[in-house]
Parts: structure tokens; C-alpha cells; sequence
């Protein structure tokens, strides 16, 4: 269920850029609008069709807290990661940023250069010249990376942290770190949305056990997607025909842990 609409409201808010608090009749108003029909403003957002270096929602990620520079989030997001880095750095634990908003154009360029066999699959496959079928080629890169339009990383409330590996999350510095997360984490308000795939997590990604997001705002928003996004909106990209194919709201988009959906 949608815990509050405010933070839907603050969505709109980007695509207007305004940063206005509304009071309690507008918020209701607001709910109001979103229990009867979708918004074109909200969908965009979801779909990654905005700047973040443009948006007064967003913040730039200091140095400190990541790899490399010009990566923005949300400021909720930011700010109770910046909690959560504190907590974790006096357990003598360093978080690191390597990945957080990717708009749609920026998340196009990496599916599309693994669509046509410009980048190789984690796996060792050219998804291009080793899988005829489109459906199979875009479940398979979905093995890891989302299509266009439907990435929670466009939401600026997602971010991938210290190494894309699970592996290097089983043990030395990397176990001790995924263990702080798995312990703490939630204290801030993060969870971790791909677990393991299993009878609880039939659909969706592979496990990523350096991707964390924040629940305030992204339960929100997974909320509106089931309600209103649709295969049909998943749209501008090399084998955008295939969202229909594979259910990619419903297998994807939806196919996360049930601890990062109250």
C-alpha cells in the first residue's frame, strides 16, 4: 500500500521544479488524483525522462562518498546515507558509491551497447552474434542491467555500493561490510531488493548483493508502477518489443524482495 503521498507529491514537484511542502488538503487532493487515474508526470519520472543535475530534488554525492565524480540521488536518499556511511565508518567500515541515478538516455546507452555486442555480458556472451531470439537476448542482459524506462536506478532513491561482484561480498572485507548492511542497513531506511531468486523471488534480476534503496521513497514509487506503468510504456530503445514479450513490469520491475515492498 502507498504509505504516504507526499513524497509522490515532491515527484511533481521535479518536473515543475518547485520544492514547495503542500499542506494537508493538497496532499489529499493529490491521493485523490492517483487512486482515479495515472499521471503523465509521475510515469516520466519513473521512466527515467528527466535531468537530475537539473532538479532541485537531487544532490550531488561528495567525493568522499563515492568512486568518481558527478552522481547525483535524492536528498532523502542522500541524507540517510550520509547517516549510514557515519554509522558504519566507527565500525571501521567504508562505504562507497560506484553507481547511483541513471536517467533513461544514460541507462539506453549501456543496454543498447550490450544489445548489439559493443559490451560483453558478465557472463562472457555476445548477446548480439550468441542469441537469435530477441526475447532470450533481453532476458539475458536482464540477468544484470534493466531496460530503459524501467531501472529503479532512475528513481534516484537505488545505488550500488563498493563492487559489483557478489562474490567479493562472501568473504575478507566484503563479507564484513555486506554483513554491517544486512544488520544495519534498515535502521536508515535501506533495503536490498535483489536477494537470491528462489520460491520467495521466482522473477526479476539475479542476486546483486551491492544494490540498496531506499524504502521511504521507492516503496512509494514501486506502488505507483504496479498500479499505473504498463509493457507497452517501455518504449525507444534497441528490442524495446520485447517488454511485452517478457512481462517486464510484472517480472522486473515488480520482481524484487517482498522486504522492499510493505
Amino acid at each position: 500500500m502507498l504509505k504516504t503521498f507526499l513524497y509522490l507529491f515532491a515527484i511533481l514537484n521535479i518536473v515543475a521544479c518547485k520544492n514547495e511542502r503542500p499542506s494537508k488538503s493538497v496532499t489529499e487532493h493529490a491521493q485523490n488524483i492517483i487512486d482515479a487515474a495515472p499521471d503523465t508526470a509521475i510515469l516520466n519520472y519513473l521512466m527515467g525522462h528527466f535531468i537530475p543535475d537539473s532538479n532541485e530534488n537531487f544532490v550531488l554525492i561528495q567525493p568522499k562518498h563515492a568512486n568518481r565524480s558527478g552522481m547525483y540521488l535524492r536528498t532523502e536518499a542522500y541524507e540517510a546515507f550520509n547517516k549510514m556511511y557515519d554509522a558504519a565508518l566507527k565500525d571501521e567500515i567504508k562505504l562507497e558509491i560506484i553507481s547511483a541515478t541513471r536517467n533513461f538516455d544514460y541507462q539506453k546507452g549501456i543496454w543498447e551497447r550490450k544489445w548489439s555486442g559493443q559490451t560483453i555480458l558478465s557472463s562472457g556472451e555476445n548477446a548480439s552474434l550468441d542469441f537469435n531470439n530477441d526475447s532470450l537476448r533481453a532476458r539475458k542482459i536482464l540477468e544484470y542491467s534493466s531496460m530503459p524506462g524501467t531501472s529503479r536506478h532512475h528513481w534516484g532513491t537505488d545505488f550500488d555500493l563498493n563492487n559489483l561482484e557478489n562474490a567479493w561480498f562472501e568473504k575478507g572485507e566484503g563479507l564484513k561490510l555486506f554483513n554491517w548492511l544486512e544488520k544495519n542497513a534498515s535502521i536508515y531506511g535501506f533495503c536490498r531488493p535483489y536477494t537470491r531468486k528462489g520460491d520467495a523471488r521466482p522473477e526479476g534480476y539475479n542476486e546483486e548483493k551491492w544494490h540498496w534503496s531506499y524504502t521511504p521513497l521507492s516503496d512509494s514509487l514501486t506502488e505507483y508502477a504496479s498500479r499505473y506503468l504498463t509493457n507497452e510504456m517501455i518504449s525507444g530503445f534497441l528490442g524495446s518489443q520485447t517488454s511485452e514479450q517478457i512481462n517486464v513490469v510484472h517480472n522486473y520491475i515488480l520482481g524484487i524482495d517482498h522486504s522492499c515492498n510493505h
